[in-house]
Order: structure tokens, then C-alpha cells, then sequence
């Protein structure tokens, strides 16, 4: 079924009108880079051939102790995750053995612990079987299957009335952990969803997933578009008053944009709260460094500006340069690359020329983090750098090559394909472990030692970003396909002329609420 038909199931409208780019035209990759596409898949293969000999059909690889580890389903979640990267690398012959696996799974029985979430199991498994699907040219509709067994049994997060899920499943007995959730495990299921109902006929799955954007982008916040980080399912209100793009916020406005341009729909609540929210961000939460001048973005509890950053933010340069690119919006592209850069100083900075965790940062309007004192050695480090660490191992993110990657497609300027050159280097001198790729306990501190895990988005994200950035840019272009947060590539409609109303979000009075004890289980819908 066609996209413009699930639209109109799903009460929107699509267009096929020609219009933006993102992408730089004519964009190509100087042939002295070359050897880094190359570089990126190596890692790639020897990641995967050390995962398939110790820990096949498991979730994750533990690289040192040479064994495995289930905590997301114990589904296989490394396999169903690399399944897209290896359809991108053209290693064709290892995509058939994933998809032999994948199409043996039944999630039904989970193998591993009961508690599964929601978020999590989507991005993972129902972006990425999806995505495998388009990308291996719909010839294997068992992986649409497997997408809506596993997502029949996540729609039971849903329960009675309420438009918001609740973020964990017990998948034995279809019932969901009652408790507050936040609004990226809410708001980050429209791209997944709405495209299985294109691949199903079937409208719920996408009515489930918009009807909870749209219900949290209606609800009054402290900052217009800027919705808190946590609400309880059970009342559809928030729970307290912290504004972040980090975690647990910040795929809920990296959707509302790439919603809007996956499904070109003409509800701009979707862009039009995500411009909005970048408005105030450059308003309220954009920050310069006392050192260096470094741009951050802050966050802010209840009006009190905390001066802390995280790798998982740093998605939102990349974020932000699509949509600068989709509104025609030159202002947020500027802001976008000096952030990009701010995200960049933390790999530049340290031994390993790897990023931390966490990190906070000293500004004209202070340092308050929210936490204790600032160390001496912090200082030492600030004083150097213009941030200091808070959180020091690496735990195989990819979100400042996502945005280094966004950066170089939209821009075209090669110092973004030296910096992902850099880091393919840092990753090979400082991360191999006794079989494949490995954490780093301290990214400034090389002796402290590895952590033994190769996460599963080690091959969906980190090595899919580093091998496109030196990739043709016609091949998976951003003109063509929009990234699920998992970096699952989507197929995307023709551009419109023009996203937006041109308007911001009008700013509505905000009450804080808290949520006290839990409330009692509801029966599933």
C-alpha cells in the first residue's frame, strides 16, 4: 500500500510536490578519503564475525570475556540492528544469514527477561526489520510480519482511554509496568509505526503513535515547544518541569521533524513545535563557554538554567541541520554548526580523541549543574578545554558522528570528513578488545580500561554513520530516506516546496504537576 493511502487512512494528506534539499547538490567524497569507507566497514565485519562466533542470535556481544548478553528481549537485537548496515555495505551474503535468524523469531516467547520496552523494542526491532525490508527492495515480506507480531504485543502499552503508552511491557502477560514515562519513550514511535501501517494496510498502528505526539505537543510547557521530560500515561500530564534535549526528551523533537517529513503531512503541529522549540532553545538554553566560546545547550529545571551537556544530546546539531534545510531556515543552520562544533570539542579534547558520557560547562551566566563542587582536576581540564568531564567511559554512542555526518552532507566542507577520519582512527588504536570492539571506562584515561560490551547500536548506528559519511552521498541520500533514531534508514516521498505555517507555537500557561503513587494496572486494550 502506498504511502499517500496510508495518509488519508491515518487522516492526513500527502503531496507530491518536487522541493527542498538537504543535501549539498553535486556533493562527492575527494578521492584521498576514500580508504576510510573501507576502514568503517572493516570494523564493521570484524565486529560482526566476532559477534556471530561468540554470541549469535543473542543481544549483545561482550568482547572481553569472549560471551553474550540478553537485556533488550534476548531477540537478537545486534542482528536485527546490523541487518540495514549490511543491505548499505553490499555485504549481501551476511544479510541472508541474518535474515534466515530474524525470520525464526517469535515474540511471542520472549527467550529473556519479561519487562521489555516499548521504545527500545521499536526503534530497534520494528525501524530496523522495516528498513531491511525497503532496503533489500521488498522482497522478504516475512520481515514486515515480524514487525507486527512485535509490535501487536507493544500496542498493549496502551491501556483503556489513554493516548500515552506506558513505557515497559511484560511480554508473557501482555501487561504493562504502570509507572511514569518520559516523552522520547513516547513520542519516538511515528516513524516505525505509521510505516508499518503502510506496509500492514492498517491504520492503528500509526493512530497510536501520532495520537501521543500530538496529545504531549497540545499540553502546555514551560517554554513554548519546549515540553518537560516526564509525563504519567495514566493522567497524560507531566510530571515536573525539567526542559532537556538529552535523554529521556530528546528523540520526541527529533521526530516531531522527521515525522513531518516522512509523511509530508499538511499538520504542521509537527514542525511548527519543533521550530518553536528551537526558538526557545536559542533563546533560553544556548550557551557559550567561558573558555574558548564553545556553543552548548543547557538544560532547565523549573527555570533554572543547568549548565550540562551529554553525547546522547548531540544528535540535535544534525537534527537541527536538517530542519534548518527543510525551512529554509539559514539562522538555525548557523546555529547548528557552531554547536556541531561544541559537540566536537569533546572528542578533540580528550587522550583517546573519543567523547564522554556526560560533561558540563562554565558560562558568563555560571556553572550550576546541579550537582556538587567542581573538582580541582575539573577545573584544570575546563580551564584548558572550555568543558569539563562528568561522565567518562564510552559506551559506543554515535550521536556526534550522526551530526558530523548531517554536517558534512549538508555543507560539504571536508573538515567534517577529517573529523570522522579521526575518530574511525581513534576507534581502532583504543577499542579493540580480545575479539572485537569494546567501551572505554575513561576516554581521557586510557589505562582505566575497556567495558565489555559492543552495543547493539555499535552496528546500527556508529559504523552505518562512518561508513555513509565517506559513501557516495547519492546513495542513501537525505533527500531520499529519513533515519529512524536507531539510524534505520526509511524511504521518504518527494520533498514539498515548503514545511511549516511560518508560525511558532503560541505559549499557553504551565502548571507543574507530580505524580504521587503508582496507580493501579488497567486492563489492555
Amino acid at each position: 500500500m502506498r504511502l499517500s493511502c496510508v495518509l488519508t487512512l491515518l487522516g492526513l494528506t500527502s503531496y507530491s510536490l518536487a522541493g527542498v534539499t538537504v543535501q549539498k547538490p553535486g556533493l562527492s567524497v575527494p578521492a584521498k578519503y576514500a580508504a576510510n569507507r573501507a576502514a568503517a566497514e572493516k570494523i564493521f565485519t570484524t565486529s560482526y564475525a566476532a559477534y556471530k562466533e561468540f554470541a549469535f542470535g543473542h543481544d549483545e556481544l561482550l568482547p572481553v570475556s569472549e560471551s553474550f548478553e540478553d537485556d533488550l528481549g534476548g531477540w537478537g537485537a545486534s542482528l536485527v540492528d546490523a541487518m540495514g548496515t549490511m543491505l548499505v555495505m553490499g555485504l549481501d551474503d551476511l544479510f541472508t544469514e541474518t535474515l534466515n535468524f530474524t525470520s525464526q523469531i517469535d515474540f511471542n516467547t520472549p527467550p529473556a527477561a519479561g519487562l521489555v520496552s516499548v521504545f527500545e523494542t521499536t526503534i530497534r526491532f520494528v525501524g530496523g526489520l522495516l528498513s531491511a525490508y525497503e532496503l533489500s527492495g521488498e522482497q522478504h515480506p516475512i520481515l514486515v510480519t515480524k514487525a507486527k507480531q512485535v509490535a501487536d504485543k507493544l500496542a498493549f502499552a496502551w491501556v483503556g482511554d489513554n493516548v500515552i503508552p506506558f513505557g515497559h511491557i511484560d511480554f508473557p502477560s501482555n501487561t504493562p509496568n504502570i509507572a511514569v514515562t518520559n516523552i522520547a519513550e513516547a513520542g519516538t514511535l511515528t516513524l516505525e509505526w505509521t510505516t508499518l501501517s503502510k506496509f500492514t494496510n492498517n491504520a492503528t498502528y500509526g493512530n497510536l503513535a501520532t495520537q501521543s505526539v500530538l496529545h504531549i505537543a497540545d499540553l502546555a510547557s514551560p517554554l513554548p515547544g519546549l515540553a518537560p521530560q516526564d509525563i504519567d500515561p495514566a493522567s497524560g500530564e507531566f510530571d515536573g518541569a525539567y526542559l532537556s534535549w538529552g535523554g529521556g526528551s530528546d528523540s520526541y523533537f527529533e521526530y516531531l521533524l522527521k515525522f513531518a517529513r516522512l509523511s509530508n503531512t499538511n499538520n504542521n503541529v509537527y514542525i511548527d513545535t519543533w521550530k518553536t522549540a528551537v526558538d526557545s532553545s536559542i533563546r533560553t538554553l544556548l550557551k557559550t563557554s567561558t573558555v574558548g566560546n564553545h556553543s552548548y545547550l543547557a538544560d532547565d529545571n523549573g527555570g533554572e538554567i543547568i549548565h550540562v551537556g551529554s553525547h546522547l544530546a548531540c544528535f540535535f546539531p544534525g537534527n537541527w541541520l536538517l530542519g534548518g534545510k527543510l525551512l529554509q531556515n539559514q539562522t538555525i543552520i548557523d546555529f547548528a554548526l557552531k554547536l556541531n562544533d561544541g559537540c566536537w570539542n569533546t572528542y578533540a579534547s580528550t587522550e583517546t580523541g573519543i567523547g564522554p558520557e556526560g560533561f558540563a560547562f562554565i558560562s558568563p551566566d555560571g556553572n550550576f549543574t546541579g550537582g556538587g563542587t567542581i573538582t580541582p582536576q575539573q577545573l584544570a581540564f575546563n580551564s584548558e578545554h572550555g568543558f569539563y568531564i562528568t561522565s567518562s567511559d564510552y559506551i559506543q554512542r554515535p550521536e556526534v558522528l550522526e551530526s558530523n555526518f548531517y554536517a558534512w552532507r549538508v555543507t560539504g566542507d571536508t573538515k567534517y570528513l577529517d573529523r570522522a577520519a579521526a575518530a574511525i582512527a581513534s576507534f581502532n588504536k583504543f577499542l579493540p578488545a580480545t575479539v572485537a570492539f569494546a567501551g572505554l571506562n575513561d576516554v581521557d584515561d586510557f589505562s582505566a580500561g575497556l567495558i565489555d560490551i559492543t552495543e547493539s547500536f555499535w552496528f546500527a548506528e556508529v559504523l552505518k554513520y562512518l561508513y555513509l559519511t565517506f559513501d557516495d552521498p547519492s546513495h542513501i541520500s537525505l533527500d531520499d530516506y529519513v533515519f529512524n533514531t536507531e539510524c534505520h534508514p526509511l524511504k521518504a516521498p518527494p520533498a514539498l516546496n515548503s514545511y511549516g505555517s511560518g508560525n511558532f507555537i503560541p505559549q499557553k500557561p504551565f502548571t507543574a504537576h507530580t505524580t504521587g503513587a503508582p496507580r493501579p494496572a488497567i486492563s489492555p486494550i
